[in-house]
């Protein structure tokens, strides 16, 4: 493939466009992400305009998504519903470029979070994984629940009884 420059390039943002998702998929890459946080700023600059914004952080190491209505409701979906961006945390998205977003009226293209989440294959918490004992901790502090900790880990039902029983092997 001959190696070009998509025209956007010269726009240098620091914020995911739609240049950089189309770099990842010329490499072939999978636009599948894990949200590490979202976070309120203020005094933004996002296409030439200071303003306040959602920004999304991912545990991935691509630029961080300025969330718009569309993707803020799509990802609000995702957590519980819940209106609070600080509960949109730890959330797998698959993005995907939009041909039809239109910004003043002119369809410029953008980047969005698919309606569907992609599913991700979780790791195994057993005795001598390095979070098993943090795990339990945890459960034991009254932080979360065995259902908290299988949101994030694979869990099988010998390793549950483990857990439920408070052991520490």
């Amino acid at each position: 493939m001959e190696n070009k420059t998509h025209y956007r390039k010269v726009f240098k943002s620091d914020h995911l466009g739609v240049a950089d998702l189309e770099d990842l998929l010329e490499e072939g890459k999978r636009l599948v992400f894990t949200i590490k946080e979202v976070k309120q700023q203020t005094g933004v600059s996002v296409a030439g305009r200071k303003g306040n914004y959602n920004i999304a952080y991912f545990h991935e190491k691509i630029k961080p998504l300025v969330l718009n209505a569309t993707n803020s409701k799509t990802l609000k979906s995702f957590c519980n519903n819940s209106p609070w961006v600080e509960d949109w945390k730890e959330v797998p998205v698959e993005l995907f470029i939009d041909e039809n977003v239109k910004m003043k009226g002119e369809i410029v293209g953008g980047v969005r979070i698919r309606s569907r989440q992609p599913v991700m294959d979780k790791p195994e918490l057993t005795p001598k994984h390095p979070k098993w004992f943090a795990a339990l901790k945890s459960i034991e502090d009254g932080k979360t629940t065995l259902e908290g900790i299988k949101k994030h880990y694979k869990i099988s039902s010998e390793n549950e009884k483990l857990m439920k029983n408070g052991t520490n092997v």
